[in-house]
């Protein structure tokens, strides 16, 4: 490097080092603590006195730990395809030239900017056993409403509503990939006399996969770090621990049991699943992702 390079190089570093600084003292340095703690056992009031692999190891037999997973791939399976199909659905109607539109596009985004502690209440409010709004709606057509938040099979699918409901975010990006779909295509299709469903499943879809493919990532990242509606619906547990989530269980352990330890640990399994169910989406859909610049 010459004299001049290296002093460019002195002066950029001196412009983005409370940035280096931030990132290191905020993030690398909790990261690598929590890995050195997830091999310790550490109850935050005393020294981590390192006991190896020992808190993965109690993973494998706690009935707890599978549980609280179970929960949370259950809530995922459903909430992801539910969400990215239902926001697929209301984006394409959105696009359409009616009158209005700005208005609708505005009601369907709102549930997203609500804060999710508010959300949960509202939720709580509308699924209330005794008092709840969904029961005395069904009693009016004959129909006796479960317990949602207080009957074990109606708890998980009351929170993939709940999760399915707030989908604005995803809307608003389907619908900025909308906007890049050539209308030659759906006028060509038109006239060779394709219906709305063929366009949609041979035009649009394949066109927006970009959008797809990364709304499918960070539903994977989102529903597997659910926390605040089971949390605060059901107060982490549920009946029968059925509203335990993971993220719920790794708090709890932290926070209310001081055994951090063992969360850290459970946060690094946690990250490792995150990694590995990015990566396969990422393998599965790497033939069906469109991209306008690609050969």
């Amino acid at each position: 490097m010459t004299k001049g390079e290296r002093q460019n190089l002195v002066k950029g570093l001196g412009f983005i080092s409370p940035w280096i600084v931030g990132f290191a003292v905020f993030g690398l340095y909790p990261l690598c603590t929590s890995l050195y703690y997830s091999f310790c056992d550490y109850d935050v009031l005393n020294k981590p006195a390192f006991i190896g692999t020992l808190n993965y190891q109690d993973m494998v037999g706690d009935s707890v730990f599978w549980k609280a997973l179970y929960n949370t791939f259950y809530f995922a399976i459903f909430s992801i395809p539910l969400g990215l199909i239902l926001s697929l659905l209301i984006a394409v109607m959105l696009n359409q030239e009616v009158k209005g539109r700005s208005i609708f596009r505005t009601a369907y985004y709102l549930p997203s900017i609500v804060p999710l502690v508010g959300v949960s209440m509202i939720w709580i409010w509308l699924f209330n056993g005794d008092y709840s709004l969904v029961n005395y709606a069904l009693s009016k057509i004959g129909i006796t409403g479960p317990g949602w938040l207080t009957d074990e099979a109606w708890v998980k699918p009351t929170l993939v509503m709940s999760g399915v409901w707030q989908v604005g975010g995803t809307i608003v990006i389907f619908l900025a990939a909308l906007q890049d779909v050539p209308r030659a295509l759906y006028e060509s299709a038109q006239i060779d006399g394709a219906s709305a469903p063929v366009r949609l499943m041979h035009i649009t879809v394949p066109m927006i996969s970009p959008a797809i493919y990364f709304n499918l990532i960070m539903g994977i990242i989102g529903a597997l770090q659910e926390f605040v509606r089971p949390f605060v619906m059901l107060g982490g547990s549920g009946p029968n621990r059925s509203a335990l989530f993971y993220a719920v269980n790794l708090y709890q352990n932290a926070f209310s049991y001081l055994n951090m330890g063992y969360a850290c640990a459970m946060a690094w399994v946690l990250f490792v699943i995150i990694i590995l169910m990015t990566w396969g989406a990422t393998a599965a859909s790497r033939k069906h992702v469109y991209y306008g610049g690609d050969s």
